[in-house]
């Protein structure tokens, strides 16, 4: 068998070799490729990157002479002193010019290349998979599949059909009446025993005329005619995808500053890139709240200021909302993530609960609550002390319901808090 990659080689270059250097330098790499990933900004990151890798990590073995032993000769660019057989006397204290050293010791550039968006995001994505991929939407389909839609009278030879050609074959050879191959050989017999008797040469004759019309119906009557032919049928069918809707949900009181919304977003667009590789068709949901909460657009989820209190229940009671108008959860994959700094009213505490526990958690593939802080802020956990709504949904997390919760203070942090959650070996336990 003969394989022929057609596939256009990047920028001129060989992708054969590509790959390979990819594979011998993937350690270094993808080590990279998440350092690049927490510098960048959030709607860059499904594209293509500079990457940089220490040149010690592209080195192939190579074969040399020996530093010692066997004669060597040597041609030295401009010479204009010596020539074979002079010695050469020791430089004298001080040595030549030179070129000021590196503060570290390090002579080497670093070694740089591009990658593409596909080979990006699959290093940026390695070893990560979705919990559930079950349900699956018809609607909105991108793909098709050939399915048998009873005959047709033309088509290719290989589709054929040759019982259903046989039978109309014989339908028609029966209504016309073509003469059968034992009935010709039952009157050559009866006319060869005729003549064998020396009958009366009026019914030879007769016999002889009789033969050659059923010589002739079966001549002009044929075997399999072309109106007999027929050939299986197939239609494209939808084929059915999965489909997934994104729920984010965001606090955006006054006490979220500007650092956190930023680590929400980055959180978000991690997500949602994820679930692009995974589903065919993601819709995204942006539900913002204060005291109150509504359904906006992107720009108006992360840039729009609004002061107020901190109402947790009211995003939960949105987006329950909208499943029910627009998402029917048989027929959609849904996940959720929340962003929040871990304020919320006490009297609400036991509503937010509830309404996570028997309302939200069950319509969902997975929710992942995501605490953000300061940066200079140490973390709660080591503090001894907890947050209103983190214990909140610490009474409702347990091992068989898809909650996740985790901790943010800085950019660094978000990658692997998200490879955390999402981590294969986690999706198929």
């Amino acid at each position: 068998m003969n394989i022929i990659d057609r596939r256009l080689n990047p920028q001129g270059k060989s992708l054969a070799n590509r790959q390979r250097f990819l594979r011998r330098a993937k350690e270094q790499v993808v080590k990279a490729v998440r350092e690049a990933s927490s510098k960048r900004g959030i709607q860059d990151i499904e594209n293509g990157d500079k990457i940089t890798i220490s040149t010690g990590g592209v080195r192939e073995p190579t074969l040399h002479r020996a530093g010692s032993g066997g004669v060597r000769d040597y041609v030295v660019p401009g010479n204009h002193e010596y020539v074979e057989g002079d010695t050469i006397p020791r430089p004298e204290e001080g040595g030549g010019r030179g070129r000021e050293g590196s503060p570290d010791g390090e002579g080497e550039d670093d070694f740089r290349f591009v990658l593409s968006r596909e080979e990006f995001l699959d290093i940026f994505l390695e070893d990560l998979e979705l919990p559930d991929l079950v349900k699956q939407k018809v609607k909105q389909s991108e793909s098709f599949s050939l399915t048998r839609a009873g005959y047709s009278v033309t088509g290719s030879p290989s589709n054929l059909n040759l019982v259903r050609t046989m039978r109309n074959s014989l339908s028609r050879r029966i209504a016309l009446k073509r003469p059968k191959p034992d009935e010709l050989v039952a009157l050559e017999r009866e006319l060869a025993e005729a003549e064998a008797r020396g009958d009366d040469p009026e019914r030879l004759q007769e016999m002889r005329a009789r033969l050659e019309h059923h010589y002739l119906r079966a001549r002009r009557i044929p075997f399999i005619d072309p109106i007999d032919v027929r050939y299986n049928r197939f239609e494209a069918v939808p084929k059915p995808i999965a489909q997934a809707v994104m729920f984010c949900l965001m606090d955006v009181s006054g006490s979220m500053t500007e650092h956190m919304k930023d680590l929400a977003k980055r959180f978000f667009m991690l997500l949602y890139l994820f679930l692009k590789r995974r589903y065919r068709s993601v819709d995204i949901v942006f539900i913002r709240h204060t005291h109150e909460a509504k359904e906006v657009d992107e720009e108006t989820f992360f840039y729009s200021t609004e002061t107020g209190g901190t109402v947790v229940s009211t995003a939960l009671e949105e987006m329950q909302r909208v499943v029910r108008e627009r998402y029917p959860e048989n027929e959609w994959n849904i996940y959720a993530a929340q962003a929040s700094d871990g304020d919320n009213m006490s009297s609400d505490n036991a509503r937010s609960a509830a309404l996570l526990r028997d309302g939200i958690l069950p319509l969902c593939q997975y929710f992942a609550y995501i605490e953000v802080a300061a940066e200079h802020n140490m973390g709660l956990s080591a503090l001894g002390r907890e947050t209103e709504l983190w214990r909140t949904y610490k009474l409702v997390q347990r091992p068989d319901l898809p909650l996740a919760m985790r901790r943010v203070r800085s950019r660094r942090e978000i990658f692997p808090v998200f490879r955390e959650l999402f981590a294969r070996e986690k999706a198929g336990a």
